[in-house]
């Protein structure tokens, strides 16, 4: 019997990297589950609104669609940090707001928003990603606080350095060089992780196995932020 046995989920972000291993992950685990991507917030809301036509509920939304972008408060133009705002930060809120509607209406469900170690710490040279990933763990906190009582649990996972395709934007951890060195340092676990590390970290949430967990922070990275 799999921890997902009969739900419907559905994954932001899906197509590829970390996103993918979570649907199949679920999918494993006996889930229907539902993929999409390249979205927007209002792609966000359409997306929701297209599962809910096709299945009739929504069990699990995971909000993983995301960007990266590096760029100091000096140097980040408006509208480079309205576009990361846009998706990491209201697709998230617009989705949560529909599928929450769902789920009240359905008798609860687990909401999984996709944050970073980004949200937990400053981190120097990405303003806007950073504002994104605190808005999304200050969203999480209050939704789950606002939906426990309709049974939708609401949980905030916050990844450190994932062997995903997001990754080579910020470092080539592969290169063996000096800086690279230096960088795993700082991760008491030594390493990069692995996408699948952080997927079943998600499954966890999206299952009864965290039946209790609400409104807390999962964090990911190896030890980085401890």
């Amino acid at each position: 019997m799999g921890k997902l046995d009969g739900k419907v989920a559905l994954i932001t972000g899906g197509a590829r990297g970390q996103g993918a291993i979570e649907g199949k992950l679920f999918a494993d685990e006996g889930a229907t589950v539902v993929l999409a991507d390249v979205l927007d917030g209002p792609g966000e809301q359409t997306a929701v609104a297209d599962t809910l036509v096709r299945h009739g509920r929504i069990d699990v939304l995971v909000n993983n669609a995301g960007i990266f972008a590096a760029g100091t408060i000096l140097s980040t133009a408006l509208s480079d940090f309205q576009r990361m705002m846009d998706i990491n930060c209201t697709g998230v809120f617009l989705g949560m707001q529909k599928v929450g509607q769902a789920m009240s209406e359905t008798g609860g469900g687990s909401i999984v928003n996709i944050s970073s170690v980004a949200g937990l710490m400053g981190t120097a040279g990405a303003a806007s990603y950073g504002a994104s990933k605190w808005a999304v763990r200050g969203m999480t906190k209050t939704a789950a606080k606002e939906l426990g009582r309709h049974g939708i649990r609401v949980n905030s996972v916050h990844p450190g350095w994932i062997d995903t395709d997001m990754l080579d934007q910020v470092h080539d951890f592969d290169d063996g060089s000096d800086r690279t060195k230096r960088m795993l340092r700082t991760v008491p676990l030594g390493r990069v992780a692995e996408p699948d590390e952080v997927g079943r970290v998600v499954l966890f949430l999206a299952s009864q196995d965290s039946s209790y967990c609400t409104g807390q922070e999962f964090t990911v990275d190896g030890g980085m932020h401890c």
